[in-house]
């Protein structure tokens, strides 16, 4: 695929059509590298990406028991209080 190089404003850029951004997973914001002079545009994801879909996953299976109860460091502050 071919595209031209267009000007905005003082810089200039290029479209890239919605089903090659789509393709790639990019969505509002990339990180763009110059290697060997080829510019790469790499999409920026957040770094919880996909952790509902994960949650959800969890609870369907019923494997969302709590592993360490809320209170398990309840006798280490006693301990330290007392010092």
């Amino acid at each position: 695929m071919k595209a031209d190089i267009i000007k905005i404003g003082n810089s200039k850029g290029v479209r890239i059509p919605a089903s090659l951004l789509k393709q790639c997973g990019i969505d509002k914001k990339v990180e763009i590298e110059v290697r060997f002079n080829n510019i790469i545009l790499k999409p920026i994801k957040s770094p919880r990406e996909g952790w509902g879909a994960a949650f959800k996953k969890i609870a369907k299976q019923g494997d969302n028991q709590i592993l360490i109860p809320d209170d398990s460091d309840a006798d280490l502050l006693e301990e330290w209080k007392d010092d």
